[in-house]
């Protein structure tokens, strides 16, 4: 089990926290999705700092701010950042998932690295980029 691996995870988490936070002043229209992809990070934050406490470990704690890949001040880089923070989520459990055999880990590596993907769908999709779907999430394209 790569602890570290975890702890990337878990920041990523924070991060993502903190950027549905910031993008909620300019998505009013979408205060649902925003309120449910906030929601379903902390519960996924809750949880990776309970594994890291139940193997010994202490969970990161998130940074006070976090520096989007573009500035957000409308609606259409709000969703950007959204989308960008999800990929980011999506990398950080793909790499949990390449540096454990833990059943239960690696389980809830997928489930956290899928929920990310559909956000980041729904974030693109929205925003009209096109593909909204990307084949490989978690993986760098270029």
């Amino acid at each position: 089990m790569n602890v570290d691996a975890v702890q990337t995870a878990l920041g990523t988490e924070h991060a993502a926290l903190w950027t549905y936070g910031l993008v909620s002043a300019f998505l009013g229209d979408q205060a649902a999705a925003v309120a449910e992809g906030s929601t379903a990070h902390r519960a996924r934050r809750d949880v990776t700092e309970r594994w890291l406490r139940d193997h010994g470990a202490t969970p990161n704690p998130p940074a006070a701010a976090y520096l989007p890949p573009a500035p957000v001040s409308d609606g259409p880089s709000a969703l950007a950042a959204l989308a960008a923070v999800e990929q980011d989520t999506c990398a950080a459990w793909k790499g949990v998932l390449e540096r454990t055999d833990d059943k239960d880990l690696r389980t809830s590596a997928l489930e956290s690295l899928t929920a990310a993907a559909v956000r980041a769908t729904r974030w693109r999709k929205m925003a009209g980029t096109n593909p909204a779907s990307i084949t490989m999430p978690g993986v760098a394209s270029g």
